[in-house]
């Protein structure tokens, strides 16, 4: 008998598995702005625990995408690269300092970008 979460996870999978790279990006820019979320919340009420699994969770997608980013692939590419590592240092530093304020202010940077991705990404489903 499947369960409900093996539902959900298989659910998910697929979604995975059959979006378009545009979509995919903006899977990643949402799952890492949930992350920013709870871990600042985290932070804020003192779980340290929960804190550290999201903003680490967080850093692995900054890590990801700055690692797929082709710089050469457009001239924006190298500004962008800069804003990763810009936001990968804040989030290690924030994660230390226990800082729910410097994760505020990646995910204020961050939640423009990826309505700008899901824009293209809605743009380039539709035509």
């Amino acid at each position: 008998m499947t369960t409900a979460p093996q539902l959900r996870n298989r659910y998910l999978q697929d979604s995975v598995n059959t979006a378009s790279p545009a979509k995919l990006l903006v899977m990643l820019y949402d799952k890492m702005i949930l992350d920013l979320v709870q871990g600042e919340e985290a932070l804020r009420s003192g779980d340290r625990e929960v804190a550290n699994y999201k903003l680490n969770h967080a850093q692995e997608i900054v890590l990801e995408l700055r690692t797929t980013l082709n710089v050469d692939a457009w001239d924006g590419a190298p500004r962008l690269a800069n804003l990763y590592g810009f936001i990968l240092t804040e989030l290690i530093g924030a994660n230390i300092a226990q800082s729910p304020e410097r994760v505020a202010g990646c995910r204020e940077l961050l939640e423009p970008l990826r309505d700008a991705w899901r824009e293209a990404a809605s743009a380039t489903a539709a035509g």
